[in-house]
């Protein structure tokens, strides 16, 4: 293992730098979008010594890379979709991640339970997964007999239940897995700011001109670039100067307490009505169901939100594959939704069957990419680098094959302490501590940084987190320097966010 001195992360990544300081040479690079595409992106290019600046017009991991069902996993349906090499990438991937952030990235048992007469079978859920064993270089599935299977589900669905088939994916907190990769960025030489918006691209002879615009206080300036990276997945449209490539495609979850729906696995069930995987997991000491998949037709520009049809839709796979437990939407403490940049095939076909992978094209000057899956995200940084002719093929190849793992002496705490299950549940000096790090070393600007992606409070407890606004106010306020007025307007915001787009929708 590679071990490399890093500068001190309260410098790089602590508080946003001044848009002035951006202004004060020309860049080798601009990466717009701080999500895990371009955090990717950033950090390849970085660690390839040049001069780079990543800018995100909310903040690091706002939208689907905050938002995913949490796996880093190859991707069974592909394979039935015929996507080998995209799930060959992926496997080797998660493998890798497996590796390199222990933690962070933890591997997980998948169970399915397998019923007569009831799609798939036993047998062809050996074959796929014998190949996706294969694929990934490990021997991980296995038979679970019905005895073994209700010793741990006693709530299953037994009728016709004949057992089940385990095999092993992996999950991980996506937003923090977005900071890990941007600090190792910082360690490497890469600036980044939060709630920066790109207006406007001008193509000139030597590399193009971008407008930068502070979200919060409408100031603006001008920056030099010889590159300029479009990641900005959902709205890759706007700024690629093509003809529209991206279908918005929502995928939402629901948070149960663990009390109620417990589960110690990722139980796989199909969906009665359409035939498409559900996945029920514990996350961070509650439990998880989702996804849906479907056309997002409301303005992007709009934080999404859970329909009442998608808590039905998962309340019905749930109740139908545990009946006994009766769930219904009193139970749920939390909604959360994502929108996923599909590249859209053309072909009108249903949303989830269009494909997953990622596309990087240009035009005016800019490269840009989409699509894709949160595990394969360094393979599309190698990608979009090499479109810009920023690694030659040889380099890029051996990139794609490079099995050398990075560890940075840089003082961040245990992935585990970062990702403490019901964190806002932590008492007194245990939470004071965690949030102050997080103060100083990540860049939060707005109360809902902290609460809706750092510490995930506002999804994992029943009062999404303010029963701690009192413990956090002095924290706030003497790291930050915010105001009583300052505060109180950050609450509000932070309510209002929480009432709109993470609680339960009222019926029409």
């Amino acid at each position: 293992m590679t071990s490399l001195p890093c500068a001190d992360l309260s410098s790089l990544l602590g508080r946003r730098p001044t848009l002035e300081s951006l202004t004060t040479s020309v860049w080798d690079a601009v990466v717009i979008g701080g999500g895990i595409t371009g955090a990717g992106i950033l950090l390849e290019a970085a660690r390839r010594g040049l001069r780079v600046l990543l800018v995100e017009q909310r903040d690091f991991a706002w939208g689907t890379s905050s938002r995913s069902s949490k796996m880093v996993h190859g991707g069974l349906r592909y394979i039935a979709q015929g996507e080998l090499q995209l799930t060959h990438h992926s496997l080797q991937e998660r493998e890798r991640l497996l590796s390199e952030l222990p933690g962070l990235v933890e591997r997980m048992r998948y169970v399915f339970p397998v019923y007569t007469g009831k799609f798939p079978g036993r047998w062809p859920l050996t074959l796929i997964l014998t190949l996706y064993d294969w694929l990934a270089g490990i021997r991980d599935k296995r038979w679970l007999s019905k005895a073994e299977l209700l010793a741990l589900y006693p709530q299953l669905e037994q009728r016709r239940l004949r057992g089940a088939m385990s095999y092993t994916d992996a999950l991980t907190d996506d937003c923090r897995l977005v900071m890990r990769v941007l600090q190792e960025a910082m360690c490497e030489g890469g600036r980044a700011r939060t709630y920066t918006e790109v207006t406007h691209i001008e193509t000139q002879t030597t590399g193009s001109r971008l407008t930068l615009r502070d979200s919060d206080t409408g100031a603006t300036i001008t920056i030099q670039s010889k590159q300029v990276f479009n990641a900005t997945g959902l709205w890759a449209d706007r700024l690629s100067g093509t003809a529209p490539v991206v279908r918005p495609q929502r995928g939402s979850h629901l948070f149960i307490a663990a009390e109620r729906l417990p589960v110690q696995d990722c139980l796989s069930f199909m969906h009665p009505d359409d035939g498409r995987p559900v996945f029920i997991f514990p996350w961070k000491g509650q439990t998880c169901i989702g996804t849906t998949d479907i056309d997002h037709g409301t303005n992007i520009s709009t934080e999404p939100s859970c329909s009442n049809e998608e808590i039905d839709y998962l309340l019905k796979v749930t109740n139908n594959e545990l009946p006994q437990l009766h769930l219904g939407r009193a139970d749920i403490i939390s909604t959360m939704a994502g929108v996923r940049p599909i590249i859209a095939s053309g072909k009108g076909r249903d949303p989830s069957k269009e494909r997953r992978n990622h596309l990087v094209w240009q035009a005016d000057g800019v490269i840009s990419v989409s699509g894709g899956k949160l595990t394969t995200f360094r393979q599309i940084a190698l990608d979009a680098l090499h479109a810009a002719g920023l690694i030659d093929t040889a380099s890029y190849r051996h990139a794609h094959h490079d099995r050398t793992l990075r560890c940075f002496n840089h003082d961040l705490p245990d992935p585990q302490q970062l990702s403490h299950p019901r964190v806002g549940m932590a008492q007194g000096a245990a939470l004071l501590e965690q949030v102050e790090w997080i103060l100083l070393h990540e860049m939060v600007t707005h109360l809902d940084d902290m609460l809706l992606r750092r510490l995930r409070a506002g999804t994992l407890l029943a009062d999404a987190g303010l029963s701690l606004l009192p413990q956090l106010k002095p924290l706030f306020q003497a790291r930050l320097g915010w105001s009583e007025q300052d505060w109180k307007l950050e609450c509000e915001r932070y309510f209002q966010m929480i009432e709109r787009y993470y609680r339960i929708p009222k019926h029409d």
